[in-house]
């Protein structure tokens, strides 16, 4: 009689079972690396289980581009219109152009650091300087150290970022108080007392834009920023529908 004796192959199957199951959670396990673990868990480890599908849920969220692609691109059509934005000027060609200018007078140019797209130079009282701004996520935001950068606003555009500044720059001019909060805004958008101690700690101060001298702002957008400082129902105003969509061209104050 011969008797059959099973070969290593059904070893060598678990052993490449428990080898996908491991490779297959090894980003879960760097993710939850600085969390500890209850016992519960090692007792479940210890245990031979089979290997549970991962759900939906737990799955990496993966960035659409075109959407990182439309935000960058609505900001730089925001931004041709503003008559501000410099394009691909030099720190030193913005120094020269804010040096004798009141201090609070700003533009916005291209970076020149590969990692930020934009930069917002101003003039303050030690001189000019430059301000990065941040992309991430479809938002932008002035930058500053790691501590301080989960609590400091963001802005679906750079426009909208500068607009916020200057308002809350115009309130405190007219206030007694040395550092009043920001103009109301919605719950979501609303100032931490860090990020405005971020702009205080460096006496940054955004008033006036510093245009272009080759593209003075035409007629139109002049009453179009008149309209914006007005209202913000645009679409409640009796226009036609060709000036009601100039004005959403640019829904921006400055």
């Amino acid at each position: 009689m011969i008797l059959s004796v099973q070969g290593p192959h059904l070893f060598l199957e678990e052993e490449n079972i428990r080898r996908l199951s491991f490779s297959h959670g090894a980003d879960e396990l760097q993710e939850q690396v600085m969390q500890p673990l209850s016992i519960t868990a090692f007792q479940e480890e210890s245990a031979p289980s089979q290997v549970a599908p991962r759900l939906e849920n737990d799955l990496p969220m993966v960035r659409d581009p075109e959407e990182d692609l439309l935000c960058i691109a609505k900001t730089f059509s925001y931004l041709r219109e503003s008559g501000w934005y410099w394009g691909s000027i030099t720190a030193s060609e913005a120094k020269q152009h804010l040096q004798k200018m009141p201090e609070g007078t700003f533009l916005v140019r291209d970076s020149t650091h590969p990692s930020y797209l934009f930069t917002l130079s101003v003039k303050t009282n030690r001189g000019p300087t430059n301000v990065r701004i941040e992309y991430a996520d479809s938002k932008f935001r002035l930058d500053s150290n790691c501590l301080s950068k989960p609590r400091i606003l963001a802005f679906p555009d750079v426009v909208s970022l500068i607009q916020h500044y200057v308002m809350s720059c115009t309130m405190e001019s007219k206030s007694d108080a040395p550092y009043p909060p920001p103009s109301p805004l919605p719950p979501s958008q609303k100032d931490s007392p860090s990020a405005v101690a971020a702009m205080v700690a460096v006496h940054l101060k955004l008033i006036q834009p510093y245009g272009r001298k080759n593209s003075a702002p035409s007629l139109q957008h002049l009453c179009r920023l008149r309209i914006n400082k007005l209202t913000k129902e645009v679409d409640q105003l009796p226009l036609p529908k060709r000036m009601g969509d100039y004005l959403k061209q640019y829904p921006f104050q400055l």
